[in-house]
């Protein structure tokens, strides 16, 4: 008697998915390990060039975590080397094959596009990010009083990331800067915030309006928080922050305005990349708190 032939399930997962995931991500962090032995490099050198945390470059090269794109091309930059070498023999399905080839298709303009698509998409459930908020966009756009506000609501802590870079230094976001330079304040608001995203599953999270220029931090909250550009006119940003007693935007300085501007058109683009965009000029505090929180929950 005939045996019958195995009946096969074409749209069943791959059952061993998870462990071909594990292979693929220890043979990553080997040859990233054996990139920077071959570079001569310590973890610390190599994380410095990278703009990255020792701590993410650890995870990498033990092949405990997963990594974007664009953490992945900072990293192969850093080594002189190109993305795809990074992956060398890695064993490739003809789906990483394929989205490989899609890639490579699409125009280099709209690349950033697509990658930061994929990454909300997929990089975690929407539900998980909107149990994190994250406001951004320039001083006197309303984050702190917005933040906190809708940190009330939902019943969960409200986070000013400057704040927290002052506690981890013990000194002022100015002491900061003088003593250790845009780069050391940007080291500690990338260490800060992998700590606030690591501590703190739901909360509501106001950072400082330059973190979107730097580009790994930026991604990393892209990918774990709902975000949201809170706009206003140049001149309420101005007015606000006089308001609140602050007169060095205007000290010494007759083209503050014209600053701010050029601030705000240089840093759009990126303010662009949140999730939703709030104006929050001439509106009150009531009308653009309900806004928000059905943008949250929408």
């Amino acid at each position: 008697m005939a045996t019958a032939a195995p009946r096969i399930a074409l749209n069943q997962p791959d059952r061993a998915g998870t462990k071909s995931d594990v292979t693929c991500l220890s043979a990553l962090g080997k040859r990233v390990r054996q990139l920077r032995e071959d570079a001569d490099l310590t973890r610390r050198q190599l994380a410095a060039r990278a703009d990255v945390s020792e701590r993410y470059l650890a995870q990498l090269e033990s092949g405990a975590g997963n990594s974007s794109i664009l953490m992945l091309r900072h990293v192969a930059l850093a080594l002189g080397v190109e993305l795809e070498q990074l992956f060398g023999d890695l064993p490739a399905s003809m789906e990483h094959r394929l989205l490989l080839r899609f890639l490579d298709a699409v125009p280099g303009h709209k690349r950033e596009q697509v990658l930061l698509r994929l990454m909300r998409e997929h990089g975690q459930t929407a539900a998980g990010r909107k149990s994190r908020i994250a406001l951004v966009g320039l001083r006197g756009a309303g984050k702190s009083t917005l933040g906190a506000a809708l940190a009330g609501e939902m019943q969960c802590p409200f986070i000013e990331l400057d704040r927290e870079i002052e506690r981890e230094a013990g000194m002022t976001l100015a002491e900061v800067f003088s003593l250790y330079g845009q780069g050391g304040f940007r080291r500690l608001e990338w260490r800060c915030l992998e700590r606030v995203l690591d501590n703190k599953p739901r909360a509501v999270l106001a950072v400082g309006g330059g973190l979107v220029t730097e580009t790994a931090t930026y991604e990393r909250l892209l990918q774990s928080c709902f975000t949201v550009w809170l706009q206003a006119t140049p001149e309420e940003h101005m007015q606000r922050v006089i308001a609140q007693g602050d007169l060095r935007p205007m000290a010494g300085n007759a083209e503050a305005m014209e600053d701010l501007r050029q601030i705000l058109r240089d840093r759009e683009p990126l303010y662009r990349k949140a999730d939703f965009e709030l104006h929050t000029a001439g509106q009150s505090l009531e009308a653009s708190l309900l806004r928000l929180r059905q943008a949250v929950a929408a």
